[in-house]
């Protein structure tokens, strides 16, 4: 609606409140406003509280208002809400941890902040208002994206590390799925949407929430595999920082499942030794001893002996070979022992050889000395009795 046919009003229009507050209508405010200049007004609202007015002022009114406002100002005119929130800052139970949240500078960090901040203290108080707390998030989501993809997963990145931390400082466990859903598919960026998924399994697996910690750990391991064979750089890189996030922690035996398989599948295909190396050290790291010290024996079997791996490797093997935690274990395929004694047992099955060969070699060379000297005698008796026979 825009000029209304009523000969008193100008204009008229219906507005609603929302959660941030009051915009005037596009229309209006192309017909009143010069986005150029500032515009100041004077808002009024009768006793009745039934209207809201707003007059235009001048520069010099500006100043005048202003002044009188402050000599007049009540001492305290903060609602309810506004009271709560102080009080939480007041009490300063928690706080912010802003270089948690800005890991990367965007351009509307400044503005984002204060939006977050009042969020916080929102969060903060008892009774939570969840709805209000949540209405400024959405809103810093909404105000501040740009035309640029980076610019904009930095944003979705603060604002999901923010609501992160209020999961864990005010048992919100439920926002892990708002995040998932709503913040994660929208990083247009594969490596701070990889971030944003490795938070998720860090919290999800501190909050002992095994279920959204598998989920998440897929599509971090789906993001891996969506690498090009020639990104192996990237895909270790991933590997390490996914290992980092969960190998302090108490996991399931699906995530351990999945994280195994996905490890052993990569380095079936490898050609490269220190990636192969880098695979055993993440197995070692999750505490798969046995994988590992399996794949370093494979490894060091099938080295050249002029490779200059061969060292690095036999000290990784070595090093496993003593690790506690799966040396004989009850539930172990591995018999460290065992191996042992077997190469033992091979070492000496293979000296003797050694030396039945030698002595076989010697037995054949007395063997021809004694022909020939058997020959020579034969030779030097024709020879006698050919000389009695000139005789």
């Amino acid at each position: 609606m825009a000029e209304n046919q009523n000969s008193d009003n100008f204009y008229e229009d219906l507005v609603k409140k929302s959660k941030t507050g009051i915009t005037f209508p596009k229309n209006l405010r192309e017909l009143l406003f010069d986005e150029e200049e500032e515009v100041f007004f004077k808002l009024i609202v009768p006793k009745e509280r039934d209207k809201i007015i707003l007059e235009f002022l001048e520069e010099d009114q500006v100043k005048e208002l202003n002044e009188k406002l402050k000599s007049q100002k009540p001492k305290s005119t903060r609602s309810v809400g506004e009271k709560r929130e102080r009080k939480a800052k007041k009490e300063g139970k928690h706080s912010p941890a802003w270089g948690e949240y800005f890991v990367y500078d965007f351009e509307t960090k400044s503005k984002v902040q204060p939006i977050l901040e009042s969020a916080f203290y929102k969060f903060a108080e008892t009774p939570i208002n969840l709805e209000d707390a949540m209405g400024r998030v959405k809103y810093a989501l909404v105000s501040f994206l740009s035309s640029t993809k980076t610019e904009n997963a930095k944003l979705y990145l603060a604002v999901e590390k923010f609501l992160i931390d209020i999961v864990e400082k005010f048992d919100q466990p439920n926002l892990l799925d708002w995040v998932f859903e709503k913040i994660v598919p929208n990083i247009e960026s594969k490596f701070l949407y990889e971030q944003a998924l490795l938070a998720l399994v860090e919290t999800s697996l501190k909050l002992r929430r095994w279920d959204k910690a598998e989920l998440y750990i897929f599509y971090v391991l789906k993001n891996i595999d969506d690498y090009s064979k020639s990104e192996m750089y990237n895909v270790m890189n991933s590997f390490k920082m996914l290992v980092k996030s969960v190998k302090w922690a108490e996991r399931t035996d699906k995530i351990d499942l999945l994280l195994r398989e996905k490890l052993m599948e990569y380095v079936d295909g490898m050609e490269d030794v220190d990636y192969k190396i880098q695979i055993i050290e993440f197995l070692e790291d999750l505490k798969y001893i046995e994988l590992a010290y399996g794949l370093a024996k494979k490894i060091q079997v099938n080295l050249p002996p002029d490779s200059i791996k061969v060292e690095d490797v036999r000290k990784i093997v070595k090093r496993l070979h003593i690790t506690p935690i799966a040396e004989n274990k009850p539930n172990s395929t591995i018999d460290f022992d065992l191996q042992d004694e077997g190469e033992e047992k091979q070492e000496k099955k293979e000296e003797k050889n050694q030396l039945d060969q030698e002595q076989e070699d010697q037995k054949q060379e007395d063997q021809e000395q004694e022909d020939q000297k058997q020959e020579d005698q034969e030779q030097e008796e024709e020879k006698q009795e050919q000389k009695e026979e000139e005789d």
